[in-house]
């Protein structure tokens, strides 16, 4: 019996946008462990399941898939940045800034 999780990716650090965050991906987890090539060195299984990657519109249909398939399955929840305070440039050089001013 394969296993998944069900999850929701993070935004990407180096971009400020959301446009991969939106849909629901459906990872099978590790069945088979890594063996590492005495020659080249790189790792590698036999575990064919962990080249799958499913993409879904919403958390509903990741797991209706899930359980049409017989796949055990976890929800992870995403996690929600708290919001930023909308500040200038020229907040930073105020007179009545309530942190010092460290550089």
């Amino acid at each position: 019996m394969s296993s998944a999780r069900i999850f929701q990716p993070s935004k990407d650090a180096s971009q400020s946008g959301t446009a991969r965050t939106k849909v629901w991906h459906l990872d099978f987890d590790q069945t088979a462990p890594r063996e590492t090539d005495p020659l080249m060195g790189w790792t590698g299984s036999g575990d064919m399941l962990q080249q799958v990657h499913l993409k879904f519109e919403t958390l509903e249909d990741a797991v209706a898939y899930a359980k049409k398939a017989g796949i055990v399955y976890r929800v992870e929840e995403p996690k929600t940045a708290p919001p930023r305070k909308g500040l200038s440039y020229s907040d930073n050089f105020k007179f009545n800034r309530t942190a010092p001013w460290t550089h």
